[in-house]
């Protein structure tokens, strides 16, 4: 596996865990929020073939409070 490939792979995963431990009763979300930005902010590049020709992960709806 690529080191890329490996950095997203692994980030995603521990970005999947957090969801999966801020969803338990008990779980503490002052560090949910406070870990998942920066998970979110460091997942590397996808790697390559992930998403098909030609696909914009900009390009979708707009959501409440984006602006258009």
């Amino acid at each position: 596996m690529c080191p890329n490939c490996e950095d997203f792979a692994r980030t995603v995963l521990l970005l999947g865990q957090l969801a999966l431990y801020a969803d338990m009763t008990g779980a503490d979300l002052d560090f949910a929020e406070a870990v998942s930005p920066s998970l979110a902010v460091s997942l590397p590049e996808p790697p390559p073939g992930l998403f098909p020709p030609g696909y914009d992960p900009g390009d979708g709806p707009a959501y409440p409070g984006e602006d258009s």
